[in-house]
This record gives structure tokens, sequence and C-alpha cells, in this order.
């Protein structure tokens, strides 16, 4: 600090030097400028810095401790208690910050209104397909049914032809069998025709064929004239053939009736 002096106008006036007046100014001056740039650094926020503090040293030990030898022990050191251990600052766990939460888009309109529109005409094609789908399932089904049908009524005409075919050579078979029966089936007592007046006046001749059935008991039942026959000589041969008695056909020991026996009556002038 700068000691000023201050004259007293009660003291004495001493004789005035003026070297140590303008000496005495120029270090109040300089007091007062150093008072000022003091205050002026105070105002700017200027701060003596403190002198760092230096850390106390801290001395680290480890004991080990060697396996003592079998011939002479060694003697146990005791353990140095171990420094206080400084308190280690916590770790500054900083809080999690949250996730910032999606911003859905603004949905345009009219995309909405073409993606309902798209889907839509998704939605009938499939539809659409489905029906076709059944449909051409459905033909293919009738088609199929047709041609089974078909199958079936070509079976049935085939098999029919082949029943007509089988029937008509049995009764083919059975009109030789007849044939040759009748043949060899022979009355055993018959009666001549008688010979129409009339055709002999006229000098008729000719054939007539008729065919009847055989009973168990050997006599002729329902006779009847066969075409090709003249009407003149066919009253004359049925009286003929209900005259004949043949003998009973046996077949397993038993008598049955013989069909489509037939008997030709020849008409001849002599």
């Amino acid at each position: 600090m700068t000691a000023m002096t201050l004259h007293s106008p009660y003291v004495a006036a001493a004789p005035v030097d003026r070297s140590g007046i303008w000496r005495n100014g120029l270090a109040a001056s300089l007091a007062v400028g150093l008072h000022v740039i003091v205050l002026a650094l105070l105002v700017r926020g200027w701060v003596v810095e403190s002198p760092p503090v230096e850390q106390p040293a801290v001395l680290r030990t480890q004991l080990v401790i060697l396996a003592p030898t079998p011939e002479a022990p060694a003697p146990q050191a005791p353990a140095p208690e171990p420094p206080p251990a400084m308190a280690q600052p916590e770790p500054v766990v900083a809080a999690p910050v949250p996730a910032p939460l999606p911003v859905k888009p603004a949905i345009d309109p009219q995309v909405q209104a073409q993606k309902l529109q798209q889907a839509a005409l998704a939605r009938k094609r499939v539809e659409e397909n489905k029906r076709d789908l059944e449909a051409q399932q459905q033909r293919e089904r009738l088609e199929s049914q047709n041609r089974a049908r078909e199958a079936e009524q070509q079976r049935l005409v085939q098999q029919q032809a082949e029943q007509a075919r089988l029937s008509a050579e049995r009764a083919r078979q059975q009109a030789a069998q007849a044939a040759v029966d009748s043949r060899q089936y022979l009355p055993l007592s018959k009666e001549a025709p008688d010979y129409p007046q009339r055709a002999l006046d006229k000098n008729l001749q000719g054939d007539c064929t008729v065919e009847y059935t055989v009973n168990p008991q050997g006599k002729v039942e329902n006779p009847k004239v066969l075409d090709g026959c003249h009407p003149m000589f066919m009253r004359p041969s049925l009286a003929a053939a209900e005259t004949f008695r043949y003998q009973p056909r046996m077949i397993d020991g038993r008598a049955v009736s013989v069909p489509a026996v037939r008997n030709t009556f020849h008409y001849r002038i002599k």
C-alpha cells in the first residue's frame, strides 16, 4: 500500500519542497490506477487460480508367503495392516433416453381409395376364378356321368343282343331237335286221312303238315296246320292227326310232354 502524508493547516508551515509534491502526486496516481485495474478485472470475472493440491503418496504393499522348508521353518512376519482404501467415486449412470415413437405417415385418401379398389378387384377376380373352376368341375362330372351312362347303355345293348342271339340259337337248336325228334318220334297207331271228294273231282294233289304236342299220356294236343297246305286238305289232316297215339317220352323216369311234333300228310291220286 502507498502511504499518503496529509498536511494540517494548523501545523506550522514548513518550507515547501516542489520536488516532494511532484513525487507524492505520482505515487497517488499509480495507486489509483492499480485499484482501477483490479476493480475492472473483478468486474470482468477474473478469478485468481488456486495452486493445485498435490495428492498424497500411497504406499501399496503385497505380502508373499513362501512355503517353509522342512529343516528350519521360517518365522512368520506379522502382516502389515493394509492402508485404508480410498473411497471410489460412484459411477454416474445416465438416465435411459426413451426411443422416439414412430411417426405414422399421413395416408393420402386417393392412395387409400386406390388400394381399396385394387383389393376389391382382386377379391372379385378370385371369386370369378373359383366360379369358373367349379363350373369346369361340374362340366367334367356331367361328361363323366354321360360317358358312364353311354357305356352302360352300350353294354346293355350288347348284352341284350347277345341274349337275343343266344335265344335265337337256342330256338333254332330246339326247332332242329324238335324236327329230329318229330321224325324219330313215330306214332304207335295212326289213321290215314280221307281224300276230299272235291279235290278228287278237281284232280288236286298236295302235302299238308300238321304240328302238335304229344302229352305225357301219348295223345295229340293242339294240332295246327302250317303254311303251304291247300285249304281242302286242312280238315282231313287235323282229323287224322288227332287219332295218332305215341309212346310217352320218359326223362329221368318221368313222362314229359313233347312239343312241336310234326307229321306231313301226302295227298296223291293213283
